[in-house]
């Protein structure tokens, strides 16, 4: 058995809306007895939980019960309670819309850690219809959404081992640039305005094209070389063309390019301090040369001149 998660983030007024998709994929599903079977873990809400199946049924017979679970419960704060919404879904493959779903929420905590249902498809609808078990896998989806968190344990996302990618504004990016694109939008509340492209690898692309541009023009521009202002400037062209409002970057563009001008002029004129200044040096080093060996013959003179007059005496 296999599991991917997904969290989806949208802005909903002054906070996060984020909803975690899970795909569990269950190998050779009829060949399993009644004992309980579990996804992989997954992080949401500040705690790790799991998908819980009983194949053969959970108190009632030829059903199929599926459950969300909260897998660490027992290492949770006393008191620890979650408030999730979530919706459990058995997929037909032929075709997709034959799927069998069942939302509600429920309050999770220490008392009733796992909850779902106990008949979410019977077995003979799962085996006689086609599109259920396709080579023997059976695949469900699970979104969650966590409204509420009371007693919150850290619980870092690389913990988890289950696949993560995280939705913002409807951007598929990866967990490590949520921070990057949520500031993106606070500050940019038009940014988004007039795109219309609707392909989530394009939008992926076009996600990551923009926050290398943000990236680049907030290095310090004496880092930032011509290539790379004129690579910036031509993907600008490329994100306006899509209609995304990049004003602020355009700005931040020119005044690298101001500076980068004033560097270079002031490189040129240092350049050309140094070319005079340079045969200068030379001269200066071949006079204080000059003056060593000076010294020299006037010490060897002197020291001539002494012993001389020793002899006289």
């Amino acid at each position: 058995n296999y599991c991917v998660a997904r969290s989806n983030s949208s802005y909903r007024s002054m906070q996060t809306k984020v909803e975690t998709t899970i795909t569990w994929v269950i190998k050779n599903f009829s060949s399993l007895q009644s004992e309980p079977i579990y996804s992989d873990n997954f992080v949401a809400g500040g705690c790790k939980w799991r998908l819980k199946a009983y194949p053969k049924g959970n108190k009632s017979a030829n059903h199929l019960s599926l459950y969300l679970d909260v897998s660490d419960n027992e290492s949770l704060p006393i008191g620890w309670r979650r408030h999730a919404k979530f919706s459990l879904t058995i997929v037909n493959k032929f075709p997709e819309n034959f799927s069998q779903r069942k939302e509600c929420q429920h309050w999770f905590e220490h008392k009733a850690p796992d909850w779902g249902f106990i008949e979410i498809i019977s077995l003979t609808k799962l085996n006689d219809e086609e599109g259920f078990l396709v080579n023997g896998e059976l695949t469900v989806v699970a979104k969650i959404e966590v409204l509420e968190v009371v007693g919150k344990l850290y619980v870092p996302e690389s913990s988890s081992p289950v696949t993560v990618t995280t939705y913002v504004n409807g951007f598929q990016i990866l967990p490590s640039q949520v921070e990057s694109v949520k500031s993106l939008f606070a500050r940019n509340q038009d940014l988004v305005s007039k795109f219309r492209q609707k392909n989530p690898y394009l939008k992926t692309a076009y996600m990551n094209v923009l926050l290398s541009i943000n990236q680049t023009l907030c290095q310090s521009p004496l880092k930032l070389s011509n290539d790379g202002i004129s690579n910036a400037s031509a993907a600008l062209a490329y994100l306006k063309e899509a209609g995304l409002e990049v004003d602020w970057l355009e700005k931040k563009l020119v005044e690298v390019k101001d500076i980068k001008k004033k560097e270079e002029a002031c490189l040129i004129r240092l350049k050309e301090m140094d070319d005079q200044v340079t045969p200068l040096k030379r001269k200066l080093l071949d006079l204080e040369a000059q003056i060593d060996k000076e010294k020299v013959e006037l010490l060897a003179a002197r020291t001539h001149l002494s012993s001389n007059v020793d002899n006289v005496g």
